[in-house]
């Protein structure tokens, strides 16, 4: 008969690599904290540099959560009601974004979207409007690569909703937009929640397809990533406080997704 004791002793070759993992996830970060220049921390994050980054990448990433939660919402919801042909495939597409390396969302918004991309070149030649190294430009890059977050939370959150409610206000005489806004958000509003706060910190962190797309101009495109990649060149101590500035508002959200936030997760 097995006793607790050995029941309860985790295995050596179990335990040697989880160690040596959490070493890996936490060493860089501890590194970043034994190197932060604390004496000017103040006077680095209130510099006009820092200051107009920070504000740019609040209110890009604000405004690009809010594009991609009024598609992707409909889109979720394709996906996981309509039934429809075709939908396995849109959740692949929506997928892609996750997979492929930024600077390749950056080339790919570019051949659509550039002065001589495929619906770029009409907006331009139409309206002499144009979305590269432009503020819009940097919303529009965020929403790519942080929109399939919110998607694939709010379809899970649409799959487990029970759809009896939703079928009682129809029988009660609700239309269809009535019992989506009064009875079907409500019951997804915490995978909403959840996805909305992944997608605004993963467009806070976007680097790679915003500085092909929209370059890197201080006070229109350069966001904080931007900025932190711009000071390691000249300064690694503030591009250290950048970065812990950016840490520091990832520990916020992952404390503002722990528990009933993080479950409707699960269930994608």
């Amino acid at each position: 008969m097995v006793s607790h004791s050995t029941r309860g002793r985790a295995p050596w070759f179990l335990v040697v690599p989880a160690l040596l993992a959490l070493l890996l996830l936490i060493a860089p970060l501890l590194a970043l904290l034994t190197r932060a220049p604390w004496g000017s921390f103040t006077e680095i994050l209130s510099s006009p540099v820092a200051l107009d980054a920070l504000r740019l990448s609040f209110i890009t990433a604000s405004i690009a959560t809010v594009l991609a939660t009024v598609l992707g919402v409909p889109l979720a919801w394709l996906i996981a009601r309509s039934g429809l042909a075709g939908t396995g495939l849109a959740r692949t597409l929506v997928l892609v974004p996750l997979l492929i390396p930024p600077v390749v969302s950056g080339v790919a918004l570019l051949a659509a979207f550039g002065r001589r991309g495929t619906l770029g070149q009409f907006l331009y030649d139409q309206f002499g409007f144009q979305l590269p190294f432009t503020t819009a430009g940097v919303v529009l890059a965020e929403a790519f690569v942080a929109m399939p977050f919110l998607v694939i939370a709010v379809e899970g959150g649409f799959r487990s909703v029970n759809r009896q409610y939703e079928e009682a206000a129809a029988t009660l005489g609700a239309s269809s937009w009535t019992t989506f806004r009064r009875v079907t958000l409500p019951l997804i509003a915490p995978a909403l929640g959840a996805g909305m706060v992944l997608c605004w910190a993963r467009a806070l962190g976007e680097f790679g397809a915003t500085i092909t797309f929209a370059g890197n101009f201080p006070g229109v495109t350069q966001t904080m990533p931007l900025a932190v990649y711009e000071a390691l060149e000249s300064d690694p101590s503030v591009a250290i406080a950048l970065s812990l500035m950016l840490i520091a508002i990832c520990v916020v959200v992952l404390f503002a997704l722990r528990g009933n936030l993080m479950r409707p997760l699960a269930s994608t």
